[in-house]
């Protein structure tokens, strides 16, 4: 059988402290919250900047 394996990489600031949960079958979950900022150039030149949750 082929195992298959998913990668992410997620680049941006942490918004507290992560949260972690024990299932009840033993395996663990991490919850948290992070924060990504993108900067550009308007169609007026003018730099923007925006952060999203």
């Amino acid at each position: 059988m082929n195992t298959l394996r998913n990668r992410v990489q997620l680049i941006g600031n942490l918004g507290s402290d992560p949260e972690i949960i024990n299932l009840e079958d033993g395996k663990k979950i991490a919850k948290f919250s992070i924060a990504t900022n993108e900067t550009y150039k308007n169609a007026q030149g003018d730099k923007i900047e925006s952060t999203c949750w």
